[in-house]
């Protein structure tokens, strides 16, 4: 019996690949059985046989970074079967939450989405509820259990040990989509695993002072979003819109200037470990969410912070 691992291994691990390995590998050492990852990429062997210090005992590595989700779902159904895997783990990322439901049919699974804790011994998952204002417990009772893990749930630890990499080029069939354009994202650091956030919001009265905001976010490590007026208008790329209609994160801060705070931007921001709200209107909803709250100009609040995290040397 093993545990298997989806992660995607294009031009690297990232860090939610980190977590979700090591999530599983947790579950195996519960369960006395050993962790096996599944990848789709251009990675190394050395930058994949690292994994073995967050758990993985073996990677099983397919060279391409063209596969679409049903070939992604006929890899990892096929290794699942060959490896005689009761629980396979993937990332709530965009990839898993297009694979996962489809393998978990595939292996007669039951699948419970966006897991935030290790399950129980009898396999009960804890996942968030009605747009993060809930916790609901679920217990998974098939014999083979498919799970998604919400990026920052949990923080890898990395010991010893390296992964054995075996190569992997069974037959997937050809893909039936058609790429006709393919736009990269810009920025650092990708919001559904960034740890640290910086948003605003129309509060920032237009495209050009964005500045403000880019240069706290360098001065952080951070990464950088955006309300959904603010992405409608074209002010800030798409992918860097939050909310419930857009991209829910994690962070362990999530720092948010000149948005108010509708019910539609908590939805995807409101797990954030710590929430730091800064707005001109006291009566704002988004201080009812925040952990702390600055009643001020953003003009004036974002460059006096700035310069305060790099007095710091943060």
């Amino acid at each position: 019996m093993s545990v298997l691992v989806y992660i995607d291994s294009i031009n690297g691990v990232a860090k939610n690949a980190q977590e979700a390995v090591f999530y599983g590998s947790k579950i195996a050492a519960e369960h006395g059985m050993e962790t096996i990852v599944v990848t789709a990429g251009n990675s190394d062997n050395d930058t994949l046989s690292v994994l073995g210090q967050y758990g993985a005992k073996k990677v099983i590595a397919h060279n391409n970074i063209e596969l679409d989700s049903q070939q992604l779902t006929k890899l990892v159904t096929d290794v699942a079967k060959e490896n005689n895997s009761s629980v396979v783990i993937f990332s709530q990322d965009l990839t898993g939450k297009a694979v996962a439901p489809r393998v978990a049919i595939r292996l007669e699974a039951g699948f419970v989405s966006g897991a935030i804790a290790l399950p129980s011994n009898d396999f009960t998952v804890k996942v968030n509820a009605f747009s993060g204002k809930a916790y609901c417990n679920m217990k998974i009772n098939s014999a083979t259990r498919v799970i998604s893990v919400s990026p920052n749930s949990l923080q890898p630890e990395a010991g010893e040990g390296t992964a054995e990499v075996q190569a992997e080029s069974c037959d997937l069939g050809a893909s039936r989509i058609i790429v006709k354009n393919k736009v990269e994202q810009t920025g650092e650091i990708a919001l559904p695993e960034a740890e640290l956030v910086v948003s605003a919001g129309r509060g920032l009265k237009g495209p050009e002072n964005w500045g403000i905001v880019e240069d706290l976010a360098k001065a952080l490590g951070a990464a950088t979003a955006c309300s959904r007026p603010v992405g409608d208008a074209g002010w800030r790329p798409h992918h860097e819109h939050v909310g419930q209609t857009g991209v829910a994160i994690r962070p362990n801060l999530y720092i948010a200037a000149g948005i108010s705070g509708a019910i539609q931007h908590l939805a995807g921001v409101n797990q954030s470990k710590v929430i730091v709200v800064i707005n001109t209107d006291p009566e704002a909803p988004f201080f009812k969410a925040a952990d702390y709250g600055i009643v001020g100009d953003a003009f004036e609040v974002l460059p006096r912070l700035t310069a305060a995290v790099k007095a710091a040397n943060l």
